[in-house]
Order: C-alpha cells, then sequence, then structure tokens
C-alpha cells in the first residue's frame, strides 16, 4: 500500500512547479525535496554551488551496487505568461493533462523519483545495495550542477546511471552532444555615404555564417545510427547602433548539436578554420566556445534497459522503442571515465512540449512513473 496517496503525488509536483527556478533559485527546490524527504526520515544534503543555487544528493540502502538516479530542478522562463492558457507556474489539470513550467522537463521525472524512493524506504528497500539520488542545477545551461556531482566523485562508485528526462514510453541510451558558440566581429565605424572609411563588422559574420551552414549542413554527410547527423543552427544575431552608420562591431551566437562522428574538437577544429579565413581577408573574429557537452552513446542491452523496457510494457502495454534522443543531459558529465558497456538509460514521464508554451505532462503517465520506478529500482538491485 503506497503511502503518498495519488492526491499526494500530484501535490508534490504542484509545489515544484510553483517553485520560479527559471536557471536559477534551484536551492528553493533543493530546500523542498530535502524537506519532503526528512519527513519520511530520509536523510539528504543540500549541496551549495552559488548563490541561490544548489545540488541535492539522497541515499537510501547501503553497499554495492550503486544506482545513481537523477534530475535537474531547473527550468527554462516560460516567457510571456498571456500566451499560455494557464499560469505556467500554478500546476493546471485539462483533459488529462497537468501543464505548467517543468510539468514535463522535468519536474515531472524528478518527484516521480523522489516518491518512488519514499515508498521503498517505507518498504524497509532497497535490502541490497544502495540507490542515490542526485538531483542538480544548472542543467538547462551549462550542466553546472552535473560538473559539481563528478568532481565531488560523487559518481566514482556508481554501478548505473538513470537519468529521468522525459522519454516517454521510450528507452534512451544515447543523446547529442551540444555546443554554444559566441563570434564577435571587429570593424571600425562611419557614415554609411562614407563606408571606405570604416569596417564593416556585419560583412565577416555574415559570411562565416554562411561557410559554417554549408559546411555543416550541405557538406557534411556524416550521421549516427542512434542519433542522426549533426546540426547547426545560428540562434542570436546582434550588430550595429542606427541605419545610417557602418556597424563596428557584431555577435553572433550559434548551437551545434554534434555526434560521435563529428565531435566537438573536431568542430571547433573546423570552425577555427573558416574563421582564420576571414581574419586573411582583414577581419577580426573572436570565437568562444563558451559550453561544450559531449554527446554520449553505450550499449542498449544493458540489464538496466531491459528492465526499464519489460517494466515500462508491462505499465503501458506497449512495446519500448530504444535508441538516441537529441537534447543533452547531465550525463555528458556524469559518464565521464565511464565505459561503453556502462548501463546507462534516459527514461522519465513527459512528452514533446518542452520549453514550450503550455508545456504539459500526461496525468497518468507521471503516476504510472511514480510505481514504475520503484519496479526498475528494487529490481535492478536485487535480480
Amino acid at each position: 500500500m503506497s503511502i503518498i496517496n495519488e492526491d499526494e503525488r500530484i501535490q508534490i509536483l504542484k509545489d515544484l512547479v510553483a517553485i520560479p527556478s527559471v536557471n536559477d533559485h534551484e536551492l528553493q527546490v533543493a530546500n523542498y525535496l530535502q524537506q519532503l524527504l526528512a519527513s519520511h526520515q530520509i536523510e539528504s544534503k543540500v549541496l551549495p554551488v552559488t548563490g541561490d543555487r544548489a545540488n541535492l544528493v539522497a541515499e537510501i540502502g547501503h553497499g554495492q551496487p550503486v544506482l545513481a538516479i537523477s534530475g535537474h530542478m531547473d527550468v527554462v522562463d516560460p516567457g510571456t505568461k498571456t500566451d499560455w492558457d494557464s499560469d505556467p507556474f500554478t500546476l493546471t489539470e485539462r483533459q488529462g493533462q497537468l501543464f505548467g513550467r517543468g510539468a514535463t522537463d522535468m519536474k515531472g521525472g524528478l518527484a516521480a523519483m523522489v516518491i518512488a524512493m519514499i515508498e521503498l524506504a517505507a518498504q524497509g528497500k532497497p535490502e541490497k545495495g544502495t540507490i542515490r539520488l542526485m538531483a542538480t542545477m544548472g542543467e538547462e545551461v551549462g550542466e553546472l550542477g552535473s560538473k559539481h556531482f563528478l568532481d565531488a566523485g560523487y559518481m566514482k562508485d556508481v554501478d548505473a546511471l538513470l537519468i529521468g528526462e522525459p522519454s516517454g514510453w521510450f528507452v534512451a541510451h544515447a543523446h547529442k552532444g551540444s555546443m554554444d558558440i559566441r563570434f564577435t566581429s571587429h570593424g571600425r565605424a562611419a557614415h554609411s555615404s562614407m563606408p571606405e572609411q570604416g569596417f564593416n563588422a556585419i560583412d565577416p559574420l555574415l559570411q562565416l555564417l554562411q561557410d559554417g551552414n554549408h559546411l555543416f549542413r550541405e557538406m557534411n554527410q556524416q550521421t549516427n545510427e542512434l542519433l542522426g547527423p549533426l546540426t547547426f543552427n545560428t540562434t542570436i544575431i546582434h550588430g550595429g547602433q542606427q541605419v545610417n552608420s557602418i556597424p563596428d562591431k557584431a555577435i553572433a551566437e550559434v548551437n551545434i548539436r554534434t555526434i560521435p562522428e563529428s565531435n566537438n574538437a573536431e568542430v571547433t577544429k573546423e570552425l577555427k578554420r573558416l574563421v582564420a579565413i576571414q581574419k586573411e581577408d582583414g577581419a577580426q573574429i573572436d570565437m568562444d566556445v563558451y559550453m561544450s557537452q559531449p554527446s554520449r552513446a553505450v550499449q542498449g542491452d544493458s540489464k538496466l534497459a531491459d528492465l526499464a523496457a519489460e517494466l515500462g510494457k508491462q505499465a503501458s502495454g506497449k512495446e519500448l522503442k530504444r535508441g538516441g534522443i537529441a537534447p543533452v543531459t547531465d550525463a555528458s558529465n556524469l559518464l565521464v571515465g565511464k565505459p561503453q558497456d556502462f548501463p546507462f538509460i534516459i527514461f522519465g514521464p513527459g512528452n514533446n512540449t518542452p520549453h514550450q508554451v503550455n508545456e504539459s505532462v500526461p496525468k497518468k503517465m507521471y503516476l504510472q512513473f511514480c510505481d514504475l520506478y520503484q519496479q526498475v529500482f528494487e529490481h535492478y538491485l536485487t535480480d
């Protein structure tokens, strides 16, 4: 018999969504989770990182094997609230969906993992091994929280890792890498009627971006069986102050989703080469790779993946496919040094609404994962 009933499970998710941890304020989420766990006699540690930002770690059980479970506490900006059909920070049920920022990415998965730990601990489980929750800050921008866990040694004795990102009824064991790069072009200002007296900072930047599109979109034919092709996108661009002045500065930022066949180091090398070509023509362009997380791919037939697929089939009534996903996860850091046969999966409640207006999670699926996680955790440690 569950000690946390359905209404309480919904309330826990509602409480988490109500904390506006938009790229910040994860300490408030960590404090809430610490109090919730403590109310069920589970100790945890809040690990400050900076300002109002922190990680949280909690364990039940003891000894080996160690199953690490992880979810992030931050969410992305909901944008203009009036674009939503309901307050993004108030969990709202409509037609079987629970709407709210973070409902699917990924406070739904985080809540389900915490509830599963509470339920298992109340039963005196696991009888063998350890379940270690690592709730991270800063996943949406830079994966800083998982880097802190890695550096502090929390992955050294871990035998398997489950990240509760919103896969839905799909078991992922691979994800693309992600790179954020800023190009700053420096020119010389002049009146637009006398452009020869200046140097237009926008022109070489546009050529660089065009060269990047050509190289990575048109010429790069490499693809990964699980992840597909590398993607290259300019997502931010600024330049100029007024229409009749030659701009002396222009900035563009690009996001690249990498694959093992075109990894981060190779992409960096190629972009530096394209920048050098522009410099040969007189441009002054600085390149700043301010975020670089590698792709991850492990074997898809581990005991952990098999359990998730088998138990997920029982819960959903359908076969669960396996493979890779495009979004980067904290596994970029947490799997550093782990072999290709390391048991790792991405498996959590959700749908395709992350980062969107009216983000939601299916209510039934969220509640199913609260029980499904208990089964996966216990079977992995005891079978």
